[in-house]
C-alpha cells in the first residue's frame, strides 16, 4: 500500500518533467536566432532537418527514461558510467575534423612521431610552431602516432577514454564531497551536453584538458582528505600536467585554493602541511620546464595579453547560446537552483564546484571551448540541485530525460550537419588515395575568396587521413593566394593559420618528376587552376572529385584527385 501511495504522489512530477522535456526544445527552436555558436548554431544545424521528426523522437525518450528510472542494478556503479559514456561517445567517431586548429596539433604531434622526443622538446616553439599552445597534449598525441601509427581512430579512442575517465572522476568528486548519489548523477549529466559529444572525437586539446583539470581537483581532494605519499605525489603530478595543457587552466587551478580554504575549517595544521608539500613538488616540476624555455613562455604570455584576451571579446558566444542551446537547459536550471539550496544549507563544500563557473561569469568568458574543461563542475552543481528531489526514481527519470534529449539532438541533428562539413572531403579523399597504387602525392591549395583561413592548413588534415606521402611546396602555393589586409588579419581568430610553416617532411621528395597522383584543394568545384598547376597535371586524368559542403561556411575544402596516366613516368 505504501508503495502504491508513493507512486501516486510521484505521478505529477513525472508529468511535469515529461511536459518540459517536450516543450523545452520547441521553445528553443522558436528562439534559435539567439544561438550564436560558431560550430553547431541551431539556425545552421536545423536548416535541412525536419524539426517535427526530431520532436517525435522525444516521445520514446520519455518512455525509455521512465523504464530506466525503475531499474536499479546500475545505480552508483562507476563501471556503468565508464562503459556507457565510452560507447555513446564512440557513435560520433564518424565526424570529420571540422576545426582548423587540428592541423596545428597534428603537425606538432607528427614532429615527435618522425624525429623523436629530443627533437620535440628542443624545437618546441622553434621549428615546431607552437602558437599559443602548451606541449602536453600534442606530446601525448605524438606518442600515440609513434606507437600505433597515423590512424585517427587511435586518437579518437584516446580522447574518448579521457572523456569517460572524466565522467568517473566527476562521480568520485561528488561522492567525496557529499554522497554517491550526487556523484553518480553528476557523472550521468555529463552525457547531457550535446555540444560535448561532437568535440570528443576531434584531435583538439579541450577534452583532454577537461580530464587533467578534473584529475587535479580529485587528487588534491584525496591528498587533503587522506594524506599519504601516493596521493600527495599524484596531486603534484596532476597539477604539473594540467599546467601544461592550456594557458587558460592556469587561473582555473586557483580552485585548489578554495578546496584548501574549505578544509582549513576542519583542521588548520594538517591540510596546510599537505598542500604545502604538494605546492612545493608541483612548483619544482613546473619550474624545471619553464626555466628550460623561459624566453619562449614569456613571449607567449605577452602575446596572450596583447592578442588572445582582447580577441575573446570579439570571438565570443553568448551565455544564452552556451547554457541553453549547447548544454541542456535542465542542467543549467538545476545548477542555478543549487545556488539557493547551498546558500540555505550554508554548505561551504559547494564553493569547490561552483567557483570555476563563477569565474566564467565574472570574467565574461564567452567561448564555449573554454567552458568545456569546467563541465564536470557544472554537472556537480546540477546534481547537487537535483538532490532536493527526494524520490530517487523521479530524480533518475529527470536525468535520463536530459540524457535522451541531448542524444536525440546530437545524433539526429548535430552529427548529420557535421558530416556535411566540407572537411569530410579530406577524409574521403585520404581514403581514396590509400586505395590507389601510388606512393607519393603532390598537393596544391587554391585561394579562398572571402575566407580568412590559410588554405595550406588543409594539408596536415588530409595527411591525417592517408598513409600516402604528401608533397607540398608552401612557397609555390602561396603565390596563388591573395594577400589578407594586415589590420584585419591582426584581429582574426584564424591568424595562426597564416603563420603556418611548411614542415620539412612535406618538402622532402619534391622534384620535377611525376608523382602517382596530384590533389587540388579548392573552395569550389571547377575553380580555375593557376598556370603552374595546369602544367603539373598534364599527363594526368581527373580521377575523383569530393565536393560535400554545408553551404554555411566560406572556408571549404573541395578535393579534386588527378591520377597519372598509364605510360607517364612516375616519380
Amino acid at each position: 500500500m505504501d508503495t502504491e501511495r508513493s507512486d501516486i504522489k510521484t505521478v505529477p512530477y513525472y508529468l511535469i518533467i515529461s511536459f518540459f522535456t517536450l516543450a523545452t526544445p520547441v521553445v528553443l527552436y522558436s528562439i534559435r536566432f539567439l544561438d550564436d555558436n560558431r560550430l553547431t548554431r541551431w539556425q545552421w544545424v536545423f536548416a535541412d532537418v525536419n524539426a517535427f521528426r526530431v520532436f517525435l523522437l522525444l516521445i520514446p525518450v520519455i518512455i525509455i527514461a521512465y523504464g530506466l528510472s525503475k531499474v536499479s542494478f546500475f545505480d552508483r556503479n562507476p563501471v556503468f558510467l565508464f562503459l556507457s559514456s565510452f560507447i555513446i561517445a564512440a557513435i560520433f567517431w564518424s565526424e570529420p575534423e571540422v576545426i582548423v586548429d587540428t592541423s596545428r596539433y597534428f603537425t606538432q604531434a607528427k614532429h615527435l612521431e618522425l624525429y623523436g622526443f629530443k627533437y620535440f622538446f628542443n624545437e618546441w616553439g622553434g621549428n615546431i610552431l607552437a602558437w599559443t599552445d602548451l606541449p602536453l597534449i600534442p606530446f601525448l598525441y605524438g606518442i600515440i602516432l609513434k606507437v600505433f601509427g597515423e590512424q585517427r581512430i587511435y586518437i579518437q579512442a584516446f580522447t574518448t577514454l579521457l572523456f569517460s575517465l572524466s565522467v568517473v572522476l566527476t562521480y568520485l568528486i561528488g561522492r567525496t564531497l557529499w554522497d554517491e548519489d550526487t556523484g553518480f548523477y553528476a557523472g550521468l549529466l555529463m552525457l547531457g551536453v550535446p555540444y560535448l559529444f561532437v568535440q570528443i572525437p576531434f584531435m583538439m586539446v579541450d577534452v583532454p584538458t577537461m580530464f587533467f583539470l578534473t584529475l587535479s581537483i580529485f587528487t588534491f581532494l584525496m591528498a587533503l582528505e587522506y594524506g599519504g605519499a601516493v596521493w600527495i605525489i599524484s596531486s603534484a603530478v596532476a597539477i604539473f600536467l594540467v599546467f601544461f595543457c592550456k594557458y587558460s587552466t592556469w587561473p582555473m587551478l586557483s580552485v585548489l585554493c578554495i578546496i584548501l580554504l574549505v578544509y582549513l575549517r576542519k583542521d588548520r595544521r594538517t591540510p596546510l602541511l599537505r598542500s604545502s608539500v604538494i605546492a612545493l613538488l608541483a612548483g619544482l616540476l613546473i619550474s624545471v620546464v619553464i626555466l628550460l624555455k623561459f624566453d619562449f613562455f614569456l613571449g607567449q604570455i605577452k602575446f596572450l595579453f596583447s592578442y588572445q584576451m582582447p580577441g575573446l571579446r570579439r570571438w565570443g558566444e553568448t551565455f544564452a547560446s552556451t547554457f541553453l542551446f549547447q548544454i541542456h537547459p535542465f542542467i543549467t536550471a538545476a545548477a542555478l537552483y543549487s545556488l539557493y539550496v547551498a546558500f540555505r544549507k550554508r554548505d561551504l563544500k559547494y564553493m569547490i564546484v561552483s567557483y570555476l563557473i563563477f569565474l566564467v561569469l565574472l570574467f565574461q568568458i564567452r567561448r564555449i571551448r573554454y567552458v568545456i574543461p569546467l563541465l564536470p563542475m557544472l554537472t556537480l552543481m546540477a546534481s547537487y540541485g537535483l538532490r532536493n528531489i527526494r524520490a530517487r526514481e523521479v530524480r533518475k527519470f529527470a536525468v535520463f530525460c536530459i540524457i535522451g534529449s541531448a542524444l536525440v539532438l546530437a545524433v539526429s541533428v548535430y552529427l548529420p550537419f557535421l558530416q556535411k562539413y566540407s572537411t569530410v572531403n579530406l577524409r574521403e579523399a585520404g581514403r581514396y588515395l590509400d586505395s590507389l597504387e601510388v606512393r607519393d602525392v603532390e598537393v596544391f591549395t587554391l585561394p579562398q575568396k572571402r575566407s580568412f583561413v590559410n588554405p595550406a592548413v588543409a594539408v596536415p588534415i588530409l595527411d591525417l587521413f592517408t598513409d600516402r606521402k604528401l608533397l607540398y611546396n608552401y612557397e609555390v602555393n602561396r603565390k596563388f593566394g591573395r594577400p589578407i589586409p594586415a589590420k584585419r588579419l591582426e584581429k582574426s581568430s584564424l591568424r595562426f593559420t597564416w603563420l603556418y610553416r611548411n614542415p620539412l617532411y612535406y618538402r622532402n621528395g619534391l622534384k620535377k618528376g611525376r608523382t602517382g597522383a596530384v590533389v587540388v584543394i579548392s573552395q569550389k568545384v571547377g575553380q580555375p587552376l593557376p598556370g603552374y598547376v595546369r602544367k603539373r597535371v598534364r599527363g594526368y586524368h581527373l580521377s575523383r572529385v569530393f565536393s560535400t559542403a554545408t553551404g554555411v561556411f566560406r572556408y571549404r575544402t573541395i578535393v579534386t584527385v588527378y591520377e597519372r596516366n598509364r605510360g607517364a613516368k612516375q616519380l
